[in-house]
Order: C-alpha cells, then sequence, then structure tokens
C-alpha cells in the first residue's frame, strides 16, 4: 500500500467559505465512489483515509477472502479430477506464496484506488479524522473545513469481552498470518465465521467451528443454515453449535487453551473470534455535532443520508443498512445525485442478492421463509436437493439445495434461496428476474439450459 503525505491540487478550486465543498472520511468503495463522482461535478472534494485506500472489502475483506476461498478449494478439485481419469500428485500448499500473491494483488488495487482519486482531483489526506464541529474536521493537528461532511468510515471487527480476548484474533488478522496453524477455533456463526471455518479446512488446518446459539446464518433462510452445518461435516469442519467460549489461556505448548462454559477444555493453535463487525464511530469527534447514533454505535441518518446536523451526511456500512459493497456504492452515488446534481433520489432495499462464499456456496435474494409468513397470507414453497452432474464420477457426496417462496396471491416470486457450486454467480440474473417481479409463472414458462444446476429454479413444479 502506498500513502502519500503531500497535499494533491483539487479540481475548480476551494469554496469560497470553506476550504472544500465536501470532505469525506473514510476511503472505502463508497468513499471513493462519493469523492470521485462529487469531485467530476466540479466540487472541491478531499478524502482522509487513516488505514488504506479501498477501505474493508479490498483490503481485508471480499476481495482477500475471495482469493483465499479459490485457493481453498483446489484441494478438493483434486480429489474430484480422480474421478474424471485425472490422476494428480500434490506435493504441498506453500502458505507464504498464497499469503505474498495476495498482497501484491492488493497493493496493486491500493494503487489503482489513489490513481483514480488523483485523477479526479480529489485531495487525499492519509490521516485519522475527528470531527470538531458541523463544518469542521481535524487532520494531524490542522483543521480543514468543509460545505458538507460525508462519513464513510465503515466498520470493524467485534470481539466481545472476556478473559484471554486479547488472545483471539480477528478476520482482519488472517489475512497477514506469518504461518498456518495446525488447528484452528474459528468462534461464530454468521458469514464470516463459516468462510474461515472452510478456507482454513480447504487449506489443511483441522477446523473446529463453535457458536452459541442453536444454527448456523440465524439471519439467512432456516433451511441453509441446517445443510450448511451438514455439509462443512461432510468436509471435515468440526461444527460445535450451543458451545459458548468463556476463557482462553496460553499453554506450554505456545499454543491457547480454550475453555467453553460447558465445561469443555481443548488447545488450539489459533483462535478466531468472528463474531460480526461494528460501526467504526468510537472517537468520531459526532458529539461535538448535533448527529445521533444507535446503541450499537451506526450513525442515524434520513432516506438521503444526512443526519441531524445539516451538514453532515454518512453512509455505507456505518449506518445499518446492508453491509455490503455494492450497496455503499449505489448510496454514494445516490448521495451526490442528491448533494452535487440536484436530482435527490432514495434506495430502494428490497431485492439485494448477496453471497456467503462458504462451502459449498450460499446465495439468497428476497425474503426468507420466516419473513414471507409473517408477510403474506399465504405462501407456496418449492424445494430441490439433488447430487450435480459433476459429483457423479466423483466421490464428492456434496448436495446442492435450491428452494423458492411464492406468494399464493399475486404469483410472484418472493424470495430464492441456494446452497452449491457457483451460487453467488447464479443468484445476480435471478436477482434481476425478482426486482422485475417474475411470477413463478414466468419461471415455470422459462425454458432451461440443460445439461445446468441452474435449470432447477425453472423446472420446480410441486410445492412442498
Amino acid at each position: 500500500m502506498i500513502y502519500c503525505d503531500k497535499f494533491f491540487p483539487t479540481k475548480g478550486g476551494p469554496s469560497k467559505v470553506y476550504d472544500y465543498d465536501l470532505l469525506v472520511i473514510g476511503a472505502g468503495s463508497g468513499g471513493v465512489r462519493a469523492s470521485r463522482m462529487a469531485a467530476a461535478t466540479g466540487a472541491s472534494v478531499a478524502v482522509a483515509e487513516e488505514r488504506y485506500l479501498g477501505g474493508t472489502c479490498v483490503n481485508v475483506g471480499c476481495v482477500p477472502k475471495k482469493l483465499f476461498y479459490y485457493s481453498s478449494h483446489f484441494h478438493e478439485d483434486f480429489s474430484d479430477a480422480k474421478g474424471y481419469g485425472w490422476d494428480l500428485s500434490v506435493n504441498y500448499f506453500d502458505w507464504p506464496t498464497l499469503r505474498e500473491n495476495k498482497n501484491t494483488e492488493i497493493a496493486r488495487l491500493n494503487g489503482i484506488y489513489q490513481s483514480m482519486l488523483e485523477n479526479a482531483g480529489v485531495t487525499i489526506y492519509p490521516y485519522r479524522a475527528e470531527i470538531v464541529g458541523p463544518h469542521k474536521v481535524l487532520l494531524e493537528g490542522k483543521t480543514i473545513t468543509a460545505e458538507k461532511i460525508l462519513i464513510a468510515a465503515g466498520g470493524r471487527p467485534y470481539v466481545p469481552e472476556f478473559s484471554g480476548a486479547e488472545l483471539a484474533l480477528s478476520s482482519d488478522d488472517i489475512f497477514y498470518l506469518e504461518q498456518l496453524p495446525s488447528r484452528a477455533l474459528v468462534v461464530g456463526g454468521g458469514y464470516i465465521a463459516v468462510e474461515f471455518a472452510g478456507i482454513f479446512q480447504g487449506l489443511g488446518v483441522n477446523t473446529e467451528l463453535a457458536y452459541r446459539g442453536t444454527q448456523l446464518l440465524r439471519t439467512f433462510d432456516q433451511d441453509l443454515g441446517s445443510r450448511l452445518a451438514s455439509e462443512q461435516t461432510d468436509k471435515g469442519v468440526t461444527v460445535s453449535l450451543e458451545m459458548d467460549v468463556e476463557t482462553i489461556t496460553k499453554n506450554d505448548q505456545h499454543g491457547l487453551t480454550v475453555s467453553f462454559k460447558n465445561g469443555r477444555i481443548e488447545d488450539y493453535d489459533l483462535v478466531l473470534f468472528a463474531t460480526g463487525r461494528k460501526a467504526y464511530t468510537a472517537n468520531l469527534g459526532l458529539e461535538s455535532t448535533r448527529a445521533e447514533l444507535r446503541s450499537n454505535g451506526s450513525i442515524i441518518v434520513d432516506d438521503y443520508f444526512q443526519t441531524a446536523e445539516p451538514s453532515i451526511f454518512a453512509l455505507g456500512d456505518i449506518i445499518g443498512t446492508p453491509e455490503l459493497t455494492p450497496v455503499a456504492l449505489a448510496q454514494a452515488m445516490a448521495f451526490v445525485d442528491g448533494q452535487f446534481k440536484q436530482r435527490p433520489r432514495t434506495i430502494d432495499y428490497s431485492y439485494i442478492p448477496t453471497a456467503v462464499f462458504c462451502q459449498p456456496n450460499i446465495a439468497t435474494v428476497g425474503l426468507t421463509e420466516a419473513e414471507a409468513i409473517n408477510q403474506f397470507n399465504e405462501i407456496s414453497i418449492y424445494r430441490s436437493e439433488f447430487k450435480t452432474l459433476k459429483n457423479s464420477l466423483s466421490k464428492n457426496n456434496e448436495r446442492t439445495f435450491m428452494k423458492l417462496i411464492v406468494d399464493v396471491a399475486s404469483d410472484k416470486v418472493v424470495g430464492i434461496h441456494m446452497m452449491g457450486s457457483e451460487a453467488g454467480e447464479i443468484i445476480q440474473g435471478l436477482a434481476v428476474a425478482l426486482k422485475a417481479g417474475a411470477t413463478k409463472a414466468l419461471f415455470d414458462a422459462t425454458i432451461g439450459v440443460h445439461p445446468t444446476i441452474a435449470e432447477e429454479f425453472v423446472t420446480m413444479r410441486t410445492a412442498s
């Protein structure tokens, strides 16, 4: 990552009253998009970023995680190849090679983000920003003023307080490990936890996934969480539900001893707490303004991203909307349209597709079954579970699961859920169909592509 300590010239010159028309705090996906698009309108724009350009997604989130996912899946691909006549010998997996190649790619992306900002005429301040008034920000002891301040600082991993919590790692730490552990404990039941459990297991780590609840992915459709636990177990992950950590201590073998609240004690080389993320509003200085926070630290904004302080706005993971990169990008565009193009508009958060890159993949769009039951008088559920054609010649017993949820009164498909190979790729097109209001009759009238996994979505005829 390359930071620049100089201040780059801006287009159009500063405002007559303020140093900048817009000062953005945070150069993640939303912050960078808002900065560039605002500058393109002729506004004078600056962005302050204390860590790295590109934010969580580029540096310690979506991008490196997907690269690690690809790597972790090769061992299963090599095993499956034997059923197709390929006799492959795998000598070993080299963690430093993966880590350093990942670092090189992330550095390349950091440079691209920097160039995009520079070319747009955005001033980059590589410092922590503290708001000291409705139009003022303190940067390295220097006060900068702006007509509008946009907060896009995102979130940070959350680790609960308990004895030995400082010995646990967060998801941010995993991308820079010096070496892989022999035995790892992943704590959590959300998407980050199940993804890293699959990554560790796929890279040859003896992995346990411990969650204090009764079902993985509790905010997803119930069918997905229960089936994922079974599939991960089949792939070698030890899934321990209703298991809560009480303490972590160092042991004589240079490892960690974990005591669980049910009395169980186990040794591990690494403990990862993937127990969620929280809005990064600590020490931001919002108490010097009228902006308000929720109890979880996220910033309260209206439909146009404006806080209770008229000059201060916020978007992205820090405001409590779906914590997804495409959502932050869409919000950034809407913010610029409203504040710099005089075309105010709101964001429709319905039918946002999302994917979980666990093994097997999970993807979903629309309502869960429980949500649909609460919203509609009558629903129909269509389910399909099968072993794919690819796995017919291998010893891979992975099963694919698909589910359609239909509002009977309108015949509209209101929820689609999938677990299986390429689920994340398949769900994108289906999200367009749901956004367009596609009915079950339209799904039934659509001719499938054979033989594919995706064709099953248009051949399910019998409601369960």
